[in-house]
């Protein structure tokens, strides 16, 4: 077989469905392999939406996401989605075409080190320079990819290469590589902590939901009554209904869940990693630090942790649960309720019928159209923040926000992803300049029949900036922007729009479009 058609069948051994992508001449061979292949092959009109499709589709199913785009101008575009899955801890394989070998150790035409490219925003990459390779490299992209901490890895295919015969077949897929049980001398330094401890304190990150280690985290908060405080991408690790639960680091009027931190006298992160929300803020004081994930902390003078317990997190979480089982010991609740309780009225609170649109008064009509197992991708920008801090979360997975990289622009091709990756219903919450950066894949859900809910905070401004500059000189600059009729550009792609301009028209929008097909609802804010 030709190499082009190796790597395919090295795809389909891995069990990938989906490869979003922009075709290019370069990859034509490839191209064809998928025609004749039981992979789908997804034409977008935007490589970053194929790039921020293959990133939500690792975030949500934990199986790593596949783009493809062509060289040089392809491949530049696929990369900013490729980075922001590697900062999120996204299992992603990208693979670019490239010209002919023999062309590239001279000036050519689109021709870019495209492995040097993406060498800081990958966990591996190479050049595919012999078809014998092939199925050694796909292997070990995605061994890689899905390897925690998971991330991006990278193939690239010369033209040539592409087209060459191979008699080599696929490596078989193996089950992925865990990790053991937590060392005993650890798991006792941490039972000592909490012996000592009387208002210890939980912060769930990323890892707690992308390792599947939710549950585990349930079942020490449920044995031991301890508060839980979530970071962006550990939203509903708890949920949110749970009296536990203090929501994000951010949440409340107040900061009702930073001053709990700052009473805490001992902190155990579950699946944390500092870029996901910088300790510094956090203000500890003299409160211990218990580090529990798959890797060591990293090393940053504001988060020096007493204990790191590196091992599996399901596991290490049900050790610690075992053992307050075995002492007979939970806390007093009494300490954090007041705050959960003021955490609950803030983002609960639906402001009067007559009062202008905030995306933070759109948020409980939001939830109250969505189960709780529906999922909402949310844009970055102003928007972002208030559904970080304000739109309660009851299932891991089910909140997904672009937090390490912040990438404005993935919220309508992750809706797409989504949509195709689970059996909920999903909803693509957006503002206005992030909608228009990937609006074109409209068209591609459309095309390829997915049915979701895009919701667009329209503020004619880059909202967040423009709040940024005027906290800090009291005026902005080089945010305005204007916006074209969006229920009319929405109706263009045969899509319902709507314009709620009351309360009950925003809530009968919402329970129309959720769950129905495509919409976009645009919801105009102050």
């Amino acid at each position: 077989m030709r190499a082009s058609d190796l790597l395919v069948e090295c795809l389909e051994r891995e069990g990938v469905e989906h490869v979003f992508g922009v075709p290019g001449e370069e990859m034509e061979d490839l191209l064809f392999s998928l025609r004749d292949s039981g992979v789908s092959f997804v034409p977008v009109r935007h490589e970053q939406g194929a790039a921020f499709m293959a990133d939500v589709h690792g975030r949500l199913t934990g199986n790593a996401g596949v783009c493809l785009s062509t060289l040089g101008p392809g491949a530049t575009n696929l990369l900013t989605g490729v980075a922001d899955a590697h900062l999120d801890k996204s299992p992603l394989v990208a693979i670019t075409a490239q010209g002919g070998l023999e062309r590239l150790h001279k000036e050519s035409h689109q021709a870019l080190d495209v492995v040097g490219l993406f060498a800081p925003v990958t966990k591996w990459n190479t050049q595919l320079s012999d078809p014998n390779i092939v199925h050694e490299s796909v292997r070990k992209a995605f061994k890689l990819a899905q390897y925690e901490k998971p991330g991006a890895t990278h193939l690239e295919l010369p033209e040539d290469v592409a087209a060459e015969e191979t008699e080599t077949q696929p490596l078989p897929h193996r089950e992925r590589v865990g990790y053991g049980v937590p060392d005993e001398a650890s798991l006792a330094r941490v039972e000592d902590l909490l012996a000592a401890a009387e208002r210890p304190l939980l912060v769930a990150g990323n890892g707690a939901v992308r390792t599947g280690a939710a549950a585990e985290l349930r079942d020490l908060v449920a044995a031991t009554d301890l508060p839980v405080v979530s970071t962006y991408s550990g939203k509903g690790a708890v949920s949110d209904a749970d009296e536990h639960s203090l929501m994000t680091l951010d949440s409340g009027a107040h900061e009702e869940a930073k001053s709990a931190l700052a009473e805490a006298d001992l902190v155990i992160t579950v699946g944390y990693d500092i870029a996901e929300h910088d300790p510094a803020e956090w203000g500890l004081g003299d409160a211990g630090v218990v580090h529990v994930d798959s890797e060591p902390a990293e090393v940053y003078e504001a988060y020096t942790p007493d204990v790191e317990v590196v091992a599996d997190i399901g596991e290490t979480l049900c050790a610690l649960t075992e053992w307050f089982e075995a002492v007979d010991r939970t806390f007093d609740a009494d300490w954090f309720a007041d705050r959960r309780e003021h955490i609950v009225e803030d983002v609960s609170g639906e402001p009067a019928d007559e009062a202008p649109f905030t995306v933070e008064g759109v948020l409980p009509a939001l939830r109250g159209a969505m189960a709780d197992e529906d999922v909402l991708i949310s844009d970055v920008g102003s928007h972002k923040m208030a559904i970080a801090q304000n739109f309660p979360t009851y299932e891991p997975n089910t909140c997904i926000i672009s937090n390490g990289l912040a990438s404005m622009g993935i919220a309508v091709p992750g809706g797409l992803a989504a949509d195709l990756a689970v059996d909920g219903n999903v909803v693509a919450a957006t503002g206005d300049g992030g909608f228009l950066m990937n609006a074109a894949e409209l068209e591609t859900a459309t095309r390829v029949g997915c049915g979701y809910t895009v919701v667009v905070f329209v503020d004619d401004d880059y909202g967040l900036i423009s709040e940024k500059q005027e906290a800090n000189t009291g005026e902005s600059f080089g945010t305005g922007l204007t916006n074209p009729d969006l229920v009319a550009f929405a109706e263009s792609f045969g899509i319902d729009g709507y314009r709620p301009e009351t309360a009950d028209e925003l809530r009968d929008a919402l329970d129309d479009a959720v769950g129905s097909d495509m919409a976009l609802i645009a919801v105009s804010v102050a």
